[in-house]
């Protein structure tokens, strides 16, 4: 009976990985950093424009809440707080996702942040 050991990666093979990996993640990072998303909260009464940085580039408010707010100034604070936070959720899980993609199958040691 024969007995099949697994080839393990060479140093070179491993180190060939993570430069392609490295290159990827840059050009990835890029792209995601250059990404814009748009998020809405109170049923499209308030919506965020976001970038892939996290940084806000546009909030509209309707109309009909700007007068509502006179009288409860808390609920469009409310709603602005949602729609941020839903941007920026957004932003990360996009991220956490595509990044997943690029490190699935490079069969990395556990080093943190891959």
């Amino acid at each position: 009976m024969k007995v099949r050991i697994p080839q393990q990666n060479s140093q070179a093979d491993m180190m060939r990985k993570l430069q392609q990996f490295q290159e990827n993640s840059a050009k990835l990072e890029e792209e995601l950093s250059e990404k814009e998303y748009d998020v809405t909260s109170g049923g499209g009464a308030v919506s965020v424009k976001i970038k892939g940085t996290k940084e806000v580039l546009e909030i509209k408010i309707d109309p009909d809440l700007l007068a509502d707010a006179k009288d409860e100034p808390e609920m469009l604070e409310d709603l602005l707080v949602v729609a941020v936070n839903q941007a920026i959720e957004l932003v990360e899980s996009t991220h956490e996702e595509e990044m997943g993609k690029l490190t699935a199958g490079l069969n990395l040691p556990n080093i943190p942040g891959f």
